[in-house]
């Protein structure tokens, strides 16, 4: 069964630094072990996982200044 039958969202974690970084999954969960597989264990340490926001795609141009 495709991947694409299950609904993605853009998720943007706050960072330790004050800035964002943005992950894309089923979930929340998901997302971070998408960035799991991109990032390293010390970048990984520096995103707060139980803070985020669920943005849209439409959204997302209005936080690009934040991504860290």
């Amino acid at each position: 069964m495709s991947s694409f039958s299950n609904p993605h969202y853009m998720y943007l974690f706050d960072l330790k630094s004050g800035k964002k970084k943005l992950a894309y999954g089923e979930s929340p969960e998901d997302a971070l072990d998408t960035l799991r597989v991109r990032l390293n264990e010390d970048e990984m340490d520096q995103i707060l996982a139980d803070q985020y926001i669920k943005i849209s795609q439409r959204e997302l141009q209005k936080h690009v200044g934040e991504l860290g």
